[in-house]
This record gives structure tokens, sequence and C-alpha cells, in this order.
């Protein structure tokens, strides 16, 4: 079969093929979002058994094949277990894992997009930070890496940068508050405004290292609703699980 590769990432989903293998897709720092055939992954004395789930980020030893891998060996440098242990902290950590599926590129290198989603399950292992927070900060900054975050820094109508006080999804972004006066919106504090420019521009080891008020969360939470609403076009079934559990 040729010369096996090493790639470096994070298996996103993982399902049954067949009687003993499964079928993963993985998100690599090198070329993005590939799938991956695990034989015999399933039976009981495998080694690739505990490696083929969910949150297993490591070193994977594949052989490339014309449309898919074949994982030979995985070494696993962090389960993540202790996302499981909560059912409500796994629903975030199982939404992380979706939206990176939702935006990574196969075969396109994702190393900024691997180390957001590692840090961000990080956080979601830390109570010093609370998971709604860690929840809009990881979308906000997967949005900046997508490349269709909203603009806030100036105004998306006239482009002036003081005074920004409401943001507009449709034009996708902040308005001064001249231009949303004429045009509407949903009022944003400057907390809040300051709070989403550090979550785009900060480097991604410092993004959660910060925490806000009830009422500046309440308003990020807001508008990252309305925005995600407006341009992302697919239902994520863990959100929808998250939802239910914490009405």
């Amino acid at each position: 079969m040729g010369q096996t590769i090493l790639l470096n990432g994070m298996v996103l989903s993982a399902m049954p093929i067949g009687d003993y293998d499964k079928r993963l897709v993985v998100l690599t720092r090198e070329r993005g979002k590939i799938t991956v055939f695990a034989r015999g992954a399933r039976r009981p004395n495998s080694s690739l058994l505990a490696a083929t789930n969910p949150f297993a980020f490591g070193e994977f030893e594949l052989f490339e094949g014309k449309t898919a891998y074949n994982a030979c060996k995985i070494t696993v440098k962090n389960y993540f277990r202790e996302l499981t242990e909560d059912i409500e902290t796994a629903y975030y950590g199982f939404y992380f894992l979706e939206l990176a599926d939702y935006y990574a590129v196969e075969n396109v290198e994702a190393k900024d997009m691997c180390n957001l989603l590692y840090v961000s399950l990080r956080a979601l292992t830390k109570p010093s930070i609370m998971n709604r927070l860690i929840r809009r900060i990881y979308e906000l900054r997967m949005l900046v890496l997508a490349g269709e975050y909203p603009n806030v820094f100036h105004c998306v109508s006239c482009g002036k940068k003081e005074q920004l006080s409401v943001f507009h999804v449709k034009r996708g972004g902040m308005l001064c508050s001249a231009c949303g006066a004429i045009y509407g919106g949903t009022p944003v504090d400057a907390s809040t405004l300051y709070t989403m420019q550090y979550i785009v521009t900060s480097p991604t080891e410092k993004l959660y290292s910060f925490s806000v008020t009830e009422d500046v969360l309440d308003c990020l939470e807001h508008v990252m609703n309305e925005y995600m609403d407006r341009y992302i076009d697919r239902d994520f079934h863990s959100l929808e699980l998250l939802d239910m559990l914490v009405q």
C-alpha cells in the first residue's frame, strides 16, 4: 500500500461500517477535513477502539487512498473524557465538533481551526468560565476563520468608527448611532462591542482569559443568534438537544 503519512488532528464524528469497522471524519492541521476508515476498530481487542471516538485528539498514521484514508495507527494525546462527565458540557462539545465540520474544507490546511477547536474544548473542562460564553466566543472566532464574521470596527453604512451602538444583521455589522436611528437594529452597549472586538482580534491562546457580566452575555447571545440564524444554513443536532436541556 506504500508509505504512511502522519497527520495531527481530532475526530469530529464516527459511524459504524459493516460488522467491525468505523468511518471517521477527522479535522487535521495539515489537510483539513478528511475521511478515515478504521478497519476492525469496533473489535474489543482493537488498538483503535478508544482512539476512534469523537474528541480523540492526536497523531494519525494513515495510508492515503484515492478518496479516503485508512488508519494504521492512532496515538491519542487527549481523549477529553472530562466532557462526557456532564451531559450539558458534552452537548456543547459535540456542537463545537459539528460547527467545525460545517466550516472545515477537505484537504485544505486547517491549523488555526484545529487550534481553536482544541483550546475551546479545553475551556469547557474548566469551571472558571461559563459554557454559554465559551460557545459565543467559539462561534464568533469560527466565523472569523471562515471569513464570514460581522464588521464590528466601523459603521457598515457610513464607515464611521465612533459611536457604534447598533447591530444590523442584514447589513452584516455595526451601525453608528446616526445610521442606527435610520435603519434600526439591535442596541449594543460599549462593553459588548469591546467583547466582540476582542474575540475577533485576540490571539487564540487568550480567547478564554476573560469573563463578562450577565447583561453583556445576554446582548452577545442575542447578536450571535441573529447572525448565525441568518448566515448558517444547517441545523445542528447537538444544539437542538442542548436547547431542550437548558429550557
